[in-house]
């Protein structure tokens, strides 16, 4: 299925660019409400954490800011683009039903549709490094591979997660609820080198896929560490991407056949 993000790509990038601007139709602000919500949420988590707990003003040798930051942003992209493509197939259910149309391409599009908020807001945390003083460097191109790899992780489940939610529309909810725990699960807002764990506790966190997208982008942005300074995380992720992407074509494949008569 992979083939299709070469093969149909341009097909893809219009799609994309209708759903993101479809989702904003016919209101006042339009696609600003994209960038708004998640704003608004970084502040909120930055007064809770920064101010009313009174969290330690710097993280990492960074200013707290900067350190939830560099997770949230990852994290923003992965709960979006999770949830879009889980719901992709009913949403484009009129596509679905259409013979010839290659409806592989449909998590495809979510998935390259919440892109376009998600680079808006790596060069918004790209300006905030600058402004405190921490100006990117060669390590900065490794965001590129770090996203490369969550849009295929992202990708991969929402094969099977679009698929399932069309058959059992419980799906969706049962998915907004992970990621209602995910983010907490991800050691986002806190660091989980300071609060002292049990070590099969560390372990268990790090089994979080996200964990390495969301410390890969802290190692690049703070630390200046290249992925390969991670060899057993690198490996973990790929396994874990890997096996999830024939899961979810897997998924997808045996599926599709109850598509049109349920929808």
């Amino acid at each position: 299925m992979l083939n299709y993000l070469v093969t149909e790509r341009r097909l893809i990038w219009t799609l994309a660019k209708n759903d993101f601007r479809k989702k904003f139709a016919g209101s006042y602000l339009g696609v600003v409400w994209a960038l708004v919500q998640p704003v608004v949420t970084i502040l909120v988590y930055w007064f809770v954490f920064q101010v009313g707990l009174r969290q330690t003003s710097r993280v990492g040798g960074v200013p707290f800011i900067l350190w939830m930051l560099a997770g949230l942003v990852p994290w923003f992209y992965f709960n979006d683009a999770l949830q879009g493509g889980t719901k992709s197939l009913v949403e484009y259910s009129y596509l679905v039903k259409k013979v010839v149309f290659k409806i592989e391409i449909l998590p495809m599009v979510k998935a390259v549709s919440a892109l376009y908020v998600h680079v808006f807001f790596v060069l918004l945390t790209w300006l905030l490094y600058c402004v405190y003083g921490k100006f990117p460097g060669i390590f900065t191109l490794q965001l590129i591979y770090y996203s490369f790899c969550m849009f295929l992780m992202v990708l991969s489940l929402a094969y099977a997660t679009s698929a399932i939610t069309v058959l059992f529309r419980d799906m969706e909810q049962l998915i907004a609820i992970v990621l209602q725990i995910g983010v907490w699960a991800t050691p986002i807002m806190w660091n989980l080198a300071d609060i002292g764990l049990p070590g099969w506790l560390v372990i268990l966190f790090k089994m979080n896929p996200m964990y390495y997208i969301v410390y890969g982008y802290r190692d690049t942005l703070i630390f200046h560490k290249g992925f390969w300074e991670h060899p057993l995380l690198t490996l973990y992720f790929w396994l874990f991407t890997a096996a999830a992407y024939l899961w979810g074509v897997k998924t997808f494949r045996r599926s599709r056949g109850h598509f049109a008569d349920v929808l």
